[in-house]
């Protein structure tokens, strides 16, 4: 082999490295079978999630994982594999892909690696149905603004009753 072409290896091993480098999560999928179109609308869901979606050389990979925390990855690196890299949002990669899985069958969960733990597939589909902490928030807030617009209401109505 040529010193250009490890050369060339070398520079995307230290991008994968890179993009792992800080990341919260890491998600393996097998996208065999899905059309151009398909690729480019789960890539452009991903970015809008920020979620790096690249496919490399699963060679590559494996070299760039040794290691790291998503060294488990490696025995899941067979076939066609894409990665899906989250550095800010541990369960967005997992629920973006989710979403896109319900319109395009072809994609499929191999593994990940979410806050430094090993999931297999099925724990990967249990992480995709978890909501986003935007949602957890959302939800929490409007448990306790029920309770607390109640008492408002309440007090509101003896204030009225105490007027007439």
């Amino acid at each position: 082999m040529s010193d250009v072409a490890k050369q060339q290896k070398q520079l995307v091993i230290d991008e994968i490295k890179a993009k792992l480098d800080g990341a919260q999560s890491a998600i393996l999928v097998d996208y065999m079978g899905i059309t151009v179109e398909q690729a480019d609308k789960m890539r452009k869901a991903l970015r809008e999630a920020d979620v790096d979606y690249t496919v490399y050389k699963n060679t590559l990979v494996k070299r760039a994982i040794e290691g790291t925390d998503f060294e488990s990855l490696k025995d899941h690196l067979a076939g066609p594999s894409a990665i899906a890299i989250s550095k800010t949002d541990a369960t967005a990669p997992a629920r973006t892909l989710n979403g896109l899985i319900k319109e395009i069958p072809a994609v499929e969960f191999k593994a990940g690696v979410v806050e430094g733990a090993f999931y297999d597939k099925t724990g990967i589909e249990t992480i995709a149905n978890i909501p986003s902490r935007d949602e957890l928030i959302a939800k929490f807030m409007g448990s306790i603004q029920s309770p607390v617009s109640a008492f408002v209401r309440t007090l509101q109505a003896v204030a009225d009753a105490k007027t007439e």
